[in-house]
């Protein structure tokens, strides 16, 4: 049995800024606060520019986590309206 592969998301409830780094830490099974720290000391070790621009394209390309099913918001359904006899 083939298993769907493994796809990186933007957290929706580890998120600091846009989720990137909780998606990573979800990801590679880390902790998102040490992703967050690697991030932030690589940042900081390249002259920050690389690092912002590494984080902005990250936000712009990788997706949002997608909503579990029972999360996702179905309109009502309508009922048929009568004249009111019968």
């Amino acid at each position: 049995m083939t298993h769907p592969p493994k796809r990186i998301y933007r957290s929706r409830t580890d998120r600091q800024l846009a989720g990137i780094c909780g998606g990573i830490g979800s990801y590679a099974s880390l902790d998102p606060v040490l992703v967050r720290l690697v991030v932030v000391a690589a940042t900081c070790l390249t002259g920050f520019i690389p690092g912002i621009v590494a984080y902005l394209f990250g936000w712009i390309i990788v997706p949002d986590e997608p909503l579990p099913a029972h999360a996702v918001h179905r309109p009502p359904v309508e009922q048929p309206q009568g004249d009111g006899t019968q």
